[in-house]
């Protein structure tokens, strides 16, 4: 019997909004994983290249059920590999109540959770119900300034490092993912400031340096929506080494996908 058995009728009736699935993914956390795509975001990242997934109210409606059955599909890949699900988006954490019962009953299923996430929502006791059925977070530091987070994504980054805290006060494996923009997020000083941050963080598994690419270009166009990045070219492997270079001088893991 599940371990949440007494609020059975909550989470079986309980629904979110799904973008979409990825049934074999390989970079959204260890091994192979089921990522789930939930629909609406709390940012508005200047280089997104979900754009369709920033509304909240669309996207097909899944219990918790009905989203446990489909993973569990895949449950001997996950063993193989050491996968997992992960809760991605958008922002999962806009859908937080489901998420926390959709990872307790992975949990009673033997399956791994991951969960992608800016952290640009307040610590609220449902996050907080979240984090404690997860495995590892997945946080998306987008800029380690407010100033040039709130200049790409919107909003300040004040919640997002509030929760890099919290991940390593309560000994959560945290990796960080850090979207290097040329003229946005790619300073020395920059990359100096969050090394220095995350230094602190005792629960931190690696940084994964991610460039930043024009494929989401597409998706603002087909929209209707001007692209503010046009113009803005992806990083070279060189500043990428770099960036790579200065938090392992640091002491810190990383890398990036070439």
């Amino acid at each position: 019997m599940p371990a949440d058995s007494d609020n059975r009728g909550r989470w079986v009736s309980m629904k979110a909004r799904i973008h979409s699935f990825e049934s074999f993914g390989t970079v959204d956390g260890p091994g192979i994983r089921f990522v789930i795509f939930f629909q609406g975001c709390c940012l508005k990242c200047k280089y997104c290249h979900n754009r369709d997934m920033w509304e909240t109210g669309t996207g097909q409606e899944y219990t918790v059920q009905q989203l446990v059955d489909e993973v569990s599909k895949y449950k001997q890949f996950f063993k193989f590999s050491g996968g997992g699900v992960t809760a991605s988006g958008g922002e999962p954490l806009l859908q937080a109540p489901f998420i926390a019962q959709f990872f307790k009953r992975c949990r009673d299923e033997g399956i791994t959770t991951a969960l992608d996430t800016s952290g640009a929502l307040p610590l609220s006791a449902e996050v907080k119900d979240v984090l404690a059925h997860t495995d590892i977070v997945l946080l998306d530091i987008k800029h380690i300034d407010s100033a040039g987070h709130l200049r790409l994504t919107g909003v300040p980054n004040e919640h997002t490092l509030a929760m890099a805290r919290y991940l390593s006060d309560n000994n959560i494996k945290m990796r960080v993912r850090y979207v290097v923009v040329p003229g946005y997020s790619d300073a020395d000083a920059d990359i100096d400031r969050l090394a220095t941050f995350l230094l602190k963080m005792k629960n931190l598994d690696r940084v994964d340096v991610l460039p930043y690419h024009e494929l989401g270009k597409n998706k603002w166009e087909v929209m209707g929506i001007p692209y503010e990045l046009d113009g803005v070219h992806p990083p070279t492997a060189e500043s990428l080494d770099a960036i790579v270079a200065a938090f392992e001088t640091r002491g810190i893991t990383a890398g990036y996908s070439h």
